[in-house]
C-alpha cells in the first residue's frame, strides 16, 4: 500500500502545485488538453467557436461547433501524457447540440516499494472521463446556460475508484457587443467507489472569466477569476524564509496582494478571426507556486499559435513549469 500513498502525494502535489494545500481526488478534471486554452493561460470560459470550450464551459455549446471534431494531447513531466477527444453534433434546429468528451491521463510505469522500501516491480495508473454536455439559450436574451454529466474512472496499481459529477456553465454572449461573460462551476460530485475505506473530496472549481475584442486592432483579450470557492490559496514556502541574528528562522508569509493575483489568470489572441493566430497567456498562481528562489524559471508563462487550412485546424501551446521541464499541447480539429 506503501507505493500507492507516495503515488497519491506525488499526484496531488503535481496536480494542485499548491503549498500547503489539501488532497483531492481526480485532479486531472482541472487539467488543460487544449492547446488554444492552455496558451492563452489555461483558464478561458468564454470561446464559443472552440469545440474543446464546453469541457471548461458547458454553456458555450452551440451550432457553430456542431460536426466539429478535435484531438488533443498534452505531455507533462517525465511519462505523464494526456489525451482528449471532442466532438459535438447538431441534433435539429429546435432541439440544439449535443457534446461529447473523452479525457485520459496516463502517468506512465512507476516502481512501486513496499513499506521496507523493497521494490515490488513496476505498476501502472491513469485516469479517464466521459463527458457528456448540453447548452439551452434562455428566450429572448443573450444568456446561455449548460451542463456536463462526468463519469469517472481511475486506476492506481491493482486499486480503483469510479466517481460521477457534473459542471454548471453559464455564459453572456452578443455578436453586438465586444465583450462576452463566462461562469462556471466545476465537478460538483462524489466517488462512487474508493480506492480504500476512506471516501476523498473532488476537485470542485469555481471561476468568473470574459473577454474582450479590441474595436481597432486585431486582439482579443481574456481574463479569469480562478478558485472562487476558496480565498486562501497562498501558504508560506519553507524554503522561502529568513533569519535573525539570533538565529531564529521566520517563514515569509505571503501578502494579500500575493494571494489576490494566484486568483488572475490573463491571455491575448492576435488575429484572432484569421488563418493564422498567435496567442500569449499567464497564470499567476503557477507563477508563484513554481518559482525557484535561486533562479529565474518563468514558471507561469503559456505561448502557441494557431493554423486554419479549411476545414482543418492546428493549434499549439507551449507552457513553462520548471527550467529543466516544458509541457508542449497539440490539438487538431476537423469540421465534418
Amino acid at each position: 500500500m506503501k507505493q500507492v500513498s507516495l503515488f497519491i502525494v506525488f499526484i496531488s502535489t503535481f496536480a494542485t502545485a499548491q503549498i500547503g494545500g489539501g488532497e483531492r481526488v481526480y485532479s486531472f478534471l482541472n487539467f488543460s488538453t487544449s492547446a488554444r486554452q492552455t496558451a492563452l493561460g489555461g483558464s478561458v470560459l468564454t470561446l464559443t467557436d472552440d469545440i474543446n470550450q464546453p469541457l471548461w464551459n458547458p454553456a458555450t455549446i452551440n451550432e457553430d461547433i456542431g460536426g466539429k471534431l478535435a484531438f488533443n494531447y498534452a505531455n507533462y513531466l517525465k511519462d505523464i501524457h494526456y489525451l482528449s477527444t471532442n466532438y459535438a453534433y447538431n441534433i435539429s434546429r429546435h432541439a440544439g447540440t449535443i457534446f461529447t468528451g473523452i479525457t485520459y491521463l496516463s502517468y506512465g510505469s512507476m516502481i512501486g516499494a513496499d513499506e521496507n522500501g523493497v521494490e515490488t516491480g513496476t505498476f501502472k495508473a491513469f485516469d479517464m472521463a466521459w463527458s457528456v454536455g448540453y447548452a439551452y439559450q434562455i428566450p429572448h436574451s443573450h444568456f446561455f446556460v449548460g451542463s456536463n454529466l462526468k463519469l469517472i474512472h481511475s486506476v492506481i496499481e491493482q486499486y480503483s475508484s469510479l466517481g460521477a459529477a457534473f459542471d454548471l456553465g453559464a455564459l453572456y454572449y452578443n455578436d453586438e457587443k465586444p465583450y462576452k461573460i463566462g461562469f462556471v462551476i466545476r465537478n460538483i460530485g462524489m466517488q462512487i467507489t474508493q480506492y480504500t475505506d476512506t471516501p476523498e473530496s473532488l476537485p470542485l472549481l469555481i471561476q468568473l472569466g470574459g473577454s474582450y475584442r479590441l474595436e481597432h486592432v486585431p486582439i482579443r483579450l481574456f481574463g479569469t477569476l480562478d478558485n472562487l470557492q476558496t480565498w486562501k490559496i497562498a501558504f508560506a514556502n519553507p524554503s522561502d524564509s529568513t533569519a535573525d541574528f539570533e538565529g531564529n528562522v521566520f517563514l515569509n508569509e505571503p501578502t494579500f496582494i500575493n494571494n489576490l493575483v494566484r486568483h488572475i489568470a490573463i491571455g491575448a489572441e492576435l488575429f484572432p478571426d484569421s488563418g493564422f493566430s498567435l496567442r500569449l497567456g499567464f497564470n499567476f498562481k503557477r507563477a508563484n507556486e513554481l518559482k525557484l528562489n535561486s533562479i529565474r524559471s518563468f514558471s507561469g508563462i503559456n505561448a502557441g499559435f494557431g493554423l486554419k487550412i479549411k476545414r482543418f485546424k492546428l493549434n499549439y501551446a507551449f507552457s513553462k513549469y520548471h527550467p529543466v521541464a516544458d509541457t508542449h499541447t497539440f490539438s487538431l480539429t476537423f469540421d465534418l
